[in-house]
């Protein structure tokens, strides 16, 4: 199995989720208008992999992409998640 091939992604997540974990990304990071934030949910079938996750994406311009990664669902994830993941 491929790296890309251990990676799948899963029905679409609750945009009201994915839009709370990113005003509370952007809120936490400060990071204004011009920083591009994705927030995606993946399942990893690697068993090294923490199964569920959610991936926020910061984009800076002119800077290289950052992966902040908490190790629960979307729906799940805290204000403390969020803190974390940006600190990480």
């Amino acid at each position: 199995m491929s790296l890309l091939g251990a990676f799948r992604k899963r029905p679409s997540p609750d945009a009201a989720a994915r839009t709370r974990v990113a005003e509370i990304a952007r809120r936490l990071g400060g990071f204004g208008p011009e920083v591009t934030l994705a927030v995606n949910e993946i399942v990893c079938a690697d068993p090294a992999c923490p199964g569920t996750e959610t991936v926020i994406l910061v984009m800076s311009p002119g800077a290289r992409a950052r992966a902040c990664k908490v190790a629960k669902p979307l729906e799940a994830v805290t204000e403390e998640d969020v803190s974390a993941a940006l600190d990480s």
